[in-house]
């Protein structure tokens, strides 16, 4: 199950809540190590150096706890008790290239402002450029808030402990956090918090997609309509079609602007591929709709504009909106009753949509997915960059936590979009509305990490290949 996103009094009371039902802080520190080495080990290769810091407190503990386990790799332990008289030897370890730094120099308690002697030993570190993985969380980060307190160490990845801390989801933390990720199973209680935000977890899907039927049909997966493409960007169109075979619903049917028909069709063989016309009308056999990669011409009829918010207002099946056509939504226009709406939008989007800077939206994610969802009906957003957002005005918000920055390239959002729509389209996957649209974003994401550790150089049309296929 997903975890809840925590701050500081509440791990303290998970803790002691943990130590009261008759567990060990020991069992919970070997525990931890074991995790820290297992991702270390993942981290490296045989025979590398690993440079590992252990400060006085609890971080310092699970770090010393994690050698046990780095078996294969060549270890350095150094322990800080004082930064000033151990810089000259950290520097010389540094010089010996370690292929990874762990640190645990501070935890979660840390709430003071570093001194001078904690800014240099930290500066040598992120000097380095060597990568970092930060134990709970990066050392002179504030779990709470985000704020460093003076310098922190720059990770390249964080491992934290039960559940993320509220400050490592700030904005001002990311360059130090780097990649968070979970260590769970460390042998606390079950966390006795609940939060608005909610950390999303590979188990959250297992078992998903549910198995289908033996005797399944065409019939049987859906049908999806996809409105999309115009002069110059109607490749938008082919990656969102073949993101949406990846989906496996039954059919797909592309309706397109006329004067990009010929590009678009002859690049997809099953997808079934029509013009759009003002009066074109969606058989009953249709079971969602997506809307919006590639409509970014300038000379596209208005009629489609129309047409789209009609769909938005009018249509009793599920509508993903994406792209330039979320600009064509009308605040405050009203849907159909029980009808499932996404919009999907980057924050430059979410922005324009809201009438509010970049800034403001990345300053307060949660606080401008809530009001795109009340100024759009309630509707679903996927509010896409770094740690992904899925959620609506009220309920739980989930985060992410697949995905690396090399999905920064133009046509992901096509392929996002696809893919949520092509599994929305199945009726069996729209009983679960919130898990089928986690599990799209979570799905991206994971195929894109794939991809980037088996080669770095990948593109947008490798990511076809590998959406819905990672378990």
């Amino acid at each position: 199950m997903s975890v809840p996103v925590i701050n500081i009094a509440q791990m303290r009371e998970w803790e002691s809540a943990t130590w009261a039902a008759g567990q060990t802080e020991t069992e919970v520190v070997r525990r931890v190590g074991k995790k820290v080495a297992r991702r270390a080990r993942k981290l490296t290769r045989s025979d590398d150096l690993i440079l590992v810091l252990a400060g006085k407190g609890h971080n310092g503990d699970d770090t010393r706890a994690a050698e046990e386990f780095l078996d294969g790799r060549r270890v350095e332990m150094l322990a800080v008790p004082d930064p000033v008289a151990d810089l000259p030897r950290l520097e010389q370890l540094l010089q010996q290239k370690p292929a990874l730094v762990i640190d645990g120099l501070f935890g979660i308690g840390l709430n003071r402002p570093l001194d001078d002697g904690w800014k240099k030993f930290i500066a040598a570190v992120n000097q380095s450029k060597i990568p970092v993985l930060s134990v709970d969380v990066p050392s002179g980060l504030n779990g709470d808030t985000g704020d460093n307190l003076g310098a922190a160490i720059e990770a390249s990845v964080t491992l934290t402990v039960g559940a993320p801390k509220t400050g490592m989801l700030a904005q001002a933390a990311w360059p130090f956090v780097g990649r968070l990720e979970v260590a769970g199973d460390v042998g606390l209680i079950p966390c006795p918090h609940a939060s608005e935000l909610n950390w999303t977890l590979q188990d959250d899907f297992e078992n998903f997609p549910p198995r289908r039927a033996v005797a399944g049909h065409k019939g049987s997966f859906g049908h999806l309509a996809i409105v999309a493409g115009s002069v110059g960007y109607h490749g938008a169109a082919v990656l969102a079609a073949r993101a949406a075979q990846r989906a496996q619903p039954g059919l797909v049917t592309l309706f397109t602007q006329e004067n990009v028909y010929h590009p678009i069709a002859s690049q997809l063989q099953a997808v079934m591929v029509d013009v759009w016309q003002p009066a074109s009308k969606f058989h009953d056999g249709i079971s969602a709709v997506l809307a919006g990669p590639g409509l970014a011409a300038s000379d596209l009829p208005e009629e489609m504009k129309v047409a789209v918010r009609r769909l938005w207002r009018d249509l009793q099946l599920p509508l993903v909106v994406d792209a330039s056509a979320l600009d064509w939504l009308l605040t405050q226009q009203t849907t159909a009753r029980n009808t499932l709406r996404v919009i999907t939008p980057h924050p430059g989007e979410a922005a324009r949509m809201l009438h509010m800077s970049v800034a403001q939206v990345q300053a307060d994610r949660p606080r401008a997915l809530r009001e795109l969802s009340r100024r759009f009906g309630n509707c679903w957003v996927v509010l896409k960059g770094h740690q992904t957002l899925i959620g609506r005005a009220e309920g739980g918000i989930f985060v992410n936590s697949s995905g690396n920055p090399h999905l920064a390239q133009g046509g992901t959002g096509d392929l996002l979009a696809g893919f949520m729509a092509g599994l929305l389209a199945q009726p069996a996957l729209q009983a679960d509305v919130e898990k089928t649209i986690r599990y799209a974003v979570w799905q991206h994401g994971i195929a894109a990490d794939e991809l980037q550790a088996k080669r770095a150089n990948w593109v947008v049309e490798d990511l076809v290949n590998e959406l819905g296929n990672a378990r």
